[in-house]
C-alpha cells in the first residue's frame, strides 16, 4: 500500500526564511555566470574591432550575439528571483509584525487580568474607614500635645484685663521715681540728706598735722 499511495512526508515545511536564502543562492549562481559572460563579451569587442570583414569575423560575431541571448535570459531570471526575494521579505516582515503584535496583545490581556485580580481585593469601604480611624487618631494626637504643653505656672483664672491694669500701674510707679529723681538733681542715694562717712585715716592725717606746727 505504501509503495502506491506512498508514504506522508514528516520533514518540515520550509519557512519564508529558508525560501529567501535558496533564492538568494540561485541569483548568486547567476550574478557568476553574467561575470563571466560579461568578461567573454569584453574579449570579443576587442577582437572585432581589430578583426577585417570576412567569414572569420562574422562567426565570431555570430558566437558574441549567442552570449548576448544568454545574458539576456540570465538578467531576466535575476529580476524575477529578485522580486520573489522581495516579496517574501516582506512578507517574512509582516508575518514578523504580526507575531510581536499577538505576543503584546498577549501580555496586554495578562496584565488586564492581573489588575481586575488585584483591585478585585480592594475594599473601598474598608479603605475609607481606615483612613477615619487614622485621622482620629491624628485628633487625639494633638489634644495630647496640646495638653503636654499647658503652662502650670500661670492661674488660668487670670484675666487679661487684669494683667492689663497691674501693667498700667508698673509704667505709673517708674515714671513717678523718673520724675523724682529728676527734680533733686541727684539721685537719692547722693542726696544732701545723706552724710557722707568719715574715714579714720583722714582724721589721723589732720592731726599729725597739727603736731608738727605747734612744735
Amino acid at each position: 500500500m505504501n509503495r502506491i499511495f506512498g508514504t506522508r512526508s514528516t520533514a518540515p515545511k520550509p519557512s519564508l526564511n529558508d525560501a529567501i536564502s535558496s533564492i538568494d543562492e540561485r541569483v548568486s549562481t547567476i550574478d557568476v555566470k553574467l561575470t563571466k559572460i560579461n568578461t567573454e563579451l569584453s574579449t570579443y569587442q576587442q577582437k572585432l574591432s581589430k578583426m577585417r570583414d570576412g567569414p572569420g569575423k562574422q562567426a565570431m560575431k555570430q558566437r558574441a550575439m549567442k552570449l548576448l541571448k544568454q545574458r539576456k535570459q540570465l538578467e531576466g531570471q535575476m529580476d524575477q528571483l529578485n522580486s520573489q526575494s522581495w516579496n517574501m521579505t516582506q512578507a517574512s516582515m509582516t508575518t514578523e509584525n504580526l507575531k510581536n503584535t499577538m505576543i503584546t496583545v498577549d501580555a496586554m490581556k495578562s496584565a488586564n487580568k492581573e489588575l481586575k485580580r488585584t483591585y478585585g481585593k480592594i475594599n473601598i469601604d474598608k479603605i475609607e474607614a481606615l483612613q477615619d480611624e487614622m485621622l482620629d487618631l491624628i485628633d487625639k494626637s494633638n489634644e495630647l500635645q496640646d495638653s503636654l504643653a499647658m503652662n502650670y505656672d500661670v492661674p488660668d483664672d487670670i484675666s487679661e484685663s487684669e494683667l492689663d491694669a497691674e501693667l498700667d500701674a508698673l509704667g505709673e510707679e517708674m515714671n513717678f521715681e523718673t520724675e523724682a529723681g529728676e527734680a533733686s538733681g541727684l539721685p537719692s542715694y547722693l542726696s544732701a540728706d545723706d552724710q557722707l562717712p568719715s574715714f579714720v585715716d583722714e582724721e589721723d592725717h589732720i592731726k599729725d598735722q597739727e603736731r608738727e606746727v605747734a612744735a
